[in-house]
């Protein structure tokens, strides 16, 4: 069965998401402290956290960019970033950074498939799932 070209998927990839948070000082220096994410600020723009191809857009609590989402606030976010290096060097790394996990590593099965996974909490108790394809 051949999908017609109007039924076919339109979205390629995320290019970033906005996290609502208390500080973004405090946000910036856990993200950079515990993952090497990068900080960006744009006058006039968010701040946000640079990975590869994407971003992470910072509101603050309050002070949100519009348009936004309905209801933002703290601490309501859970997702999912994939590592570029073996999953033991994140749990190294999160360790210096005193950033102790929830769970794991864990078992998981993302978009592509099987991966091992590491949960842990960031400033405003968002669930940060950090994972590396089997």
């Amino acid at each position: 069965m051949t999908m017609a070209q109007d039924d076919a998927p339109l979205i390629d990839r995320i290019d970033h998401f906005v996290l609502t948070v208390a500080s973004v000082d405090a946000t910036c220096a856990f993200y950079e402290r515990a993952l090497g994410l990068r900080r960006i600020d744009t006058p006039g723009r968010p701040t946000a956290l640079q990975f590869g191809a994407q971003k992470i857009n910072l509101h603050e609590a309050g002070h949100a960019f519009a348009p936004k989402a309905a209801r933002p606030m703290p601490g309501s976010a859970d997702f999912c970033l994939i590592a570029t290096v073996p999953l033991d060097r994140v749990t190294a790394r999160l360790a210096r950074a005193g950033v102790a996990p929830e769970l794991g590593p864990v078992a998981r099965n993302g978009a592509l498939g099987p991966m091992m996974s590491v949960y842990f909490r960031d400033p405003d108790g968002n669930l940060v799932e950090v994972s590396v394809y089997d």
